[in-house]
């Protein structure tokens, strides 16, 4: 649940630390979902910045890894995401 403030707006941190970034300003910044962001501090406060999907990235670390790396990489990645889905359905049950 959310509210609006004239300074941005009032959103709900989970117990587990989880936060839901709004609609619109996910669609102004073109976050997907599932995605992801990077998060870092930046003059005393806290910043979320985009980060191009997968399929963006494509070809731009180009002979910067061994053949094969980048696909393992790929792969933890998605693993990743599909935890973070599971724990997002659990949490939804509980």
């Amino acid at each position: 649940m959310s509210s609006s403030t004239d300074g941005g707006e009032i959103i709900r941190v989970s117990k587990k630390g989880q936060a839901t970034i709004p609609k619109e300003l996910r669609e102004r910044f073109g976050i997907e979902t599932p995605g992801k962001v990077l998060i870092h501090e930046a003059e005393g406060k806290i910043v979320v910045e985009p980060l191009p999907s997968v399929e963006e990235m494509q070809g731009v670390h180009a002979g910067r890894y061994e053949k094969g790396d980048v696909l393992e990489h790929l792969r933890e990645m998605k693993e990743e995401d599909k935890q973070l889905e599971r724990d997002e359905r659990l949490e939804r049950h509980q």
